[in-house]
């Protein structure tokens, strides 16, 4: 992901005429009636979208491939509920782990940045300087801000944090939050393909529920997403059918070509 200063610069390289943007008929909407932002959930959307989208999507392959491979409907179910579990579990963890690996990795940075602000003080200045100006001040407007955090080492700490890492406090995720997130909307998203073989025999009818029920499920997954992000909720729908199609196509032959394979 492009770093806050590396984004500043590269607008600060783009003429004045050329970094205005013709205003969309969302925007135009947003002016004409203030909408506000979607606040504390914000940092959790990544979570929300995908634990439950990779809950129906790999549930749906799994299901596919062991029907695909001749198991029958109790034996696809057993499978089903196992690599439900077995996902909710994996998926929980890693978020867990990744958030938390994050934050102590944010966290040295930070003490180091402190470290920098204490004994290389004017070099660090020189630095949010250069990121101001960056940013498109001229030099008089720089000296001026600059000199307004140079009051203060929290200052210079706390525009370091958003300007050289992009740290902004709020947006920071709980790595419980994103495990507990991650986990549950995983097990809410393989429901749709594992409880169509708890009512029928038939794996050829259980499958083709599980298909039906994934695809409405991916369908407003795609927009809820596009309400949140203000995008085209037709697109987002079909976006996420298309990938869930083509996976559990690909995985029903494969599930064929093994289970051929193992005579």
């Amino acid at each position: 992901m492009e770093s806050v200063t590396a984004y500043c610069r590269r607008q600060a390289s783009v003429p004045v005429n050329e970094q205005h943007v013709a205003p969309t008929p969302e925007s135009e909407a947003a002016v004409s009636s203030y909408q506000t932002h979607i606040g504390d959930t914000r940092p959790y959307w990544r979570d929300i979208i995908l634990g439950v989208n990779d809950g129906l999507v790999s549930m749906l392959l799994l299901v596919a491939g062991v029907v695909g491979g001749g198991l029958n409907a109790d034996q696809v179910l057993l499978a089903g509920v196992a690599g439900a579990i077995a996902g909710a579990i994996s998926m929980a963890a890693g978020e867990y782990l990744a958030t938390r690996s994050q934050d102590d990795v944010l966290a040295a940075e930070i003490e180091l940045e402190r470290a920098h602000i204490r004994h290389h003080r004017q070099k660090e200045l020189d630095e949010l300087g250069n990121m101001f100006a960056a940013m498109g001040l001229d030099d008089d407007e720089v000296t001026d801000v600059v000199a307004v955090f140079e009051r203060s080492d929290g200052r210079i700490l706390k525009a370091m944090k958003v300007l050289e890492f992009g740290i902004v406090d709020s947006e920071r995720r709980s790595p419980f939050t994103a495990m507990t997130m991650s986990g549950l909307l995983f097990l809410a998203g393989s429901a749709t393909s594992v409880m169509p073989f708890v009512f029928t025999n038939e794996t050829a009818v259980g499958l083709w529920w599980a298909g039906a029920l994934t695809a409405a499920g991916l369908f407003v997954v795609g927009v809820v997403k596009s309400i949140v992000a203000r995008a085209s909720k037709i697109r987002a729908g079909l976006e996420n059918l298309l990938i869930a199609g083509i996976g559990g196509v690909v995985a029903w032959y494969i599930g064929k070509f093994v289970a051929s394979g193992l005579g």
